[in-house]
């Protein structure tokens, strides 16, 4: 009887880890880990709870603890959309946003992150996409990626093919697909099309190479049942170009109701950090991987605090000088209590 007992016991265990862990992608295994920053810094550009769609800052140098900046304050006051930074191809630093009710995007420009300017807009057409049609004009949380190899931003979104109903809202969820336009400038950018082949509802994709592989963070945003377990968790595609094809999703590496992933190197050189907002409770949880084909394990034993209230954003490595830049300029709030 006891065995019987040790062995269910451990049953469930291996059942919880599997809940927690991500699969193994073996087509990406033999991938280099990216070197972390050296003597550098993190920024966190992000919105709150009660201040949707605006930016924030906090900074980090260990990427667990984070510091509220500019006593808590917008940093741009004319800003709006779900913060999504990149380096350009110049050595500037790109930001991507947009209003939710108008049909451009726009893109914003910085030299060193203390001051932003608007760059430009573009409004896709996204009723020129391949294979898809659209239930509306809706450009949902677009993030930018410059792409080194093959030198182009690639910009990504997602439209919905399902049109609002109050009677079945997560019909139009359920809808959604990433859609993305490529650029070499950020003045001329390409028709519309769809980043995945494989038919699932996706929104928050955020992509990211590591050695001669590239990987998109999903957020699988199929309401969870008996039938699809996999819903609203944040999953991981592999494919050798920045552009594709991605092969199918892993399977989840967070627990459900988990979505915006953002992912930045470990400062010990030891794999990555993926944090990413559980919600409606509003708070972030924290995984870590060897490499970003995993596996991916939940850090309940490490402490690392978010400032409360943090939402939607992207974190990314700076070097310490631009860190020093960002503290003279906004100054700096109490750390968050780690956990």
């Amino acid at each position: 009887m006891a065995g019987l007992v040790m062995r269910a016991r451990t049953g469930r265990m291996i059942a919880l880890a599997a809940w927690v862990l991500a699969a193994r992608s073996p087509a990406a295994e033999n991938a280099a880990p990216s070197p972390p920053p050296k003597s550098g810094a993190f920024l966190f550009a992000h919105m709150t709870k009660k201040d949707y769609g605006r930016l924030y800052y906090a900074v980090s140098t260990d990427g667990l603890r984070w510091r509220l900046l500019n006593g808590g304050r917008r940093i741009d006051e004319d800003y709006r959309g779900h913060a999504d930074i990149c380096r350009g191809h110049d050595g500037r630093y790109y930001l991507i946003g947009n209003y939710s009710k108008r049909p451009e995007i726009t893109i914003w420009v910085s030299d060193g992150l203390v001051r932003w300017r608007r760059h430009g807009t573009f409004r896709p057409d996204i009723y020129k996409t391949p294979d898809f049609r659209p239930a509306l004009r809706y450009h949902g949380a677009p993030k930018i990626h410059y792409d080194a190899p093959s030198r182009q931003y690639v910009i990504t979104w997602h439209s919905t093919g399902t049109k609002p109903d109050p009677k079945r809202p997560e019909a139009f969820w359920a809808g959604m697909r990433t859609l993305y336009v490529t650029s070499r400038d950020l003045r001329n950018f390409s028709d519309p099309k769809r980043l995945f082949d494989f038919d699932l509802a996706t929104i928050d994709v955020i992509l990211r190479r590591e050695g001669t592989r590239y990987y998109a963070f999903l957020k699988d945003e199929r309401y969870p049942s008996f039938d699809w377990p996999t819903g609203k968790t944040i999953r991981i595609a592999t494919a050798p170009s920045i552009l594709g094809p991605y092969g199918k999703p892993s399977r989840p590496v967070t627990p459900n109701f988990r979505e915006a992933p953002t992912v930045i190197p470990r400062p010990d050189g030891r794999g990555w950090y993926l944090y990413y907002e559980q919600y409606p409770g509003v708070c972030y949880g924290l995984s870590t991987a060897p490499s970003l084909a995993g596996p991916w394990y939940a850090e309940y034993c490490m402490k690392y605090a978010v400032p409360t209230g943090a939402r939607h954003g992207c974190m990314l490595p700076i070097p310490l000088a631009r860190y020093e830049a960002i503290l003279a300029a906004y100054g700096r709030a109490p750390a968050a209590e780690a956990r």
